[in-house]
């Protein structure tokens, strides 16, 4: 008597495990192809990149890439960033630095020297202050340097005396 009971029940939970999971359990341990589609590689031809074709153009990305270094610079000291943040913009702010110096001929890199060293000087400040405790005396030094190259560096006073040749150092 009990098995006439337990019959149906579990005919109809077979009957409902048929028509409700079967197709995703199916799924579920279906083996998947290896042989799916590869993407396609992508060669692309290497074409020659020349930096400084025009010594125009070449100062004034020298000169653009210093001035937001410097502005950087000036925003790490401010808001007290990492003393990594610092040293990499001041380095980078001096290496343009040094790209706009080497554009120009021999007499005029002498009017760089000043704030060449005074940027040297700086970054050596800066890496030796790694809580920040000077950060406002830094921020001053990097303001006046900026103020200094952007009135005796800017492009119309410094043009005639770029060399022939960007390239040439």
């Amino acid at each position: 008597m009990r098995i006439k009971r337990i019959f149906p029940f579990l005919l109809l939970s077979l009957l409902l495990l048929d028509l409700a999971g079967c197709e995703s359990i199916a799924r579920k341990f279906t083996r998947k192809s290896k042989n799916a589609p590869r993407p396609v590689e992508m060669v692309l031809v290497p074409e020659e990149y020349k930096p400084g074709a025009n010594k125009e153009e070449t100062y004034r990305q020298y000169y653009l890439y210093w001035g937001t270094w410097q502005d950087e610079l000036i925003n790490a000291l401010t808001q007290n960033a990492s003393l990594k943040k610092r040293v990499d913009c001041a380095q980078e702010a001096l290496k343009n630095l040094v790209g706009m110096k080497m554009m120009l001929v021999p007499d005029a890199q002498k009017n760089f020297d000043r704030e060449i060293s005074r940027m040297n000087d700086l970054l050596a400040d800066i890496k030796s202050d790694a809580y920040g405790a000077s950060n406002s005396r830094n921020v001053r030094v990097a303001e006046k340097i900026k103020s200094s190259v952007h009135l005796g560096f800017v492009y119309p006073k410094i043009k005639n005396y770029l060399k022939n040749d960007p390239g040439n150092s």
